[in-house]
């Protein structure tokens, strides 16, 4: 029965290895438990590093409290609040943010985004650079007479 009572626990994250095929997190468990090498198990095509003080659910495998795998990591210090029903996002401590919302996508970084890809294509029926309600911007091949636009672009502007 001791076992059994043992097989699911809540931990606090202290330390993560992230360097091999499954990261590695030493976790505090009960008191004055430390579980060490614990292997973090995750979703396929999301990655994360935990800070220290986030929150884990730990499985025991058979009870044995050397054999525990972390099944969840949550830290409620970052955590976004107040989604409406099916919306899903992407988000770090740094406020940086993919939302898929009810309305469409919204991306807010606090720092610098790159995109690498060999070629990109945007498709779509107007694009505001710098926000709505600027200028219309010529493209390449717009004629442009005494610098203004004369025909062509009718989907880029310039806040």
């Amino acid at each position: 029965m001791g076992r059994v009572r043992m097989m699911v626990a809540r931990a606090i994250v202290s330390l993560v290895d992230d360097a091999g095929g499954l990261q590695l997190v030493q976790l505090d468990a009960l008191a004055d438990e430390t579980l060490d090498e614990v292997e973090r198990f995750g979703s396929y095509g999301l990655a994360s590093h935990p800070h220290p003080g986030a929150e884990a659910i730990v499985l025991c495998v058979g009870g044995l409290r050397s054999h525990a795998i972390a099944i969840a990591v949550e830290d409620r210090r970052y955590r976004l609040k107040n989604f409406r029903s099916g919306e899903v996002a992407l988000y770090d401590d740094l406020g940086q943010v993919v939302h898929l919302t009810r309305d469409g996508i919204v991306l807010e970084s606090t720092k610098p985004v790159t995109i690498k890809t060999p070629h990109a294509t945007v498709d779509a029926d107007r694009i505001d650079l710098g926000g709505a309600g600027g200028k219309a911007i010529a493209r390449v091949g717009d004629p442009v007479e005494g610098g203004r636009i004369t025909a062509g672009s009718q989907k880029v502007f310039s806040g």
